[in-house]
């Protein structure tokens, strides 16, 4: 859930461990309605895409996140690796 920040009512964006929750109850549920949803005619049909590109693209973003996440640590080990040796 998003806080207020400031009187005048501005909002803080999510912490990355936050976005993340949120995106994978989101996958869950297009996911859910991917599997569950019964297609019996044409707008069911196109309802079910919908969800399906849903999946996809919170799928996608959950990676990249993640990813993100992944090469920032990496820089900050590369970075204590080169203070030592520089220490030396």
């Amino acid at each position: 859930m998003l806080a207020d920040s400031t009187s005048a009512g501005a909002r803080e964006l999510p912490e990355r461990d936050e976005t993340l929750d949120l995106l994978e109850d989101g996958i869950r549920e297009a996911h859910r309605k991917v599997q569950e949803e019964q297609v019996y005619d044409a707008e069911n049909g196109k309802v079910r895409i919908k969800w399906i590109r849903a999946l996809a693209y919170g799928s996608n973003v959950h990676r990249q996140i993640q990813n993100d996440r992944y090469l920032e640590e990496l820089s900050e080990r590369l970075d204590h690796v080169e203070q030592r040796e520089s220490d030396i």
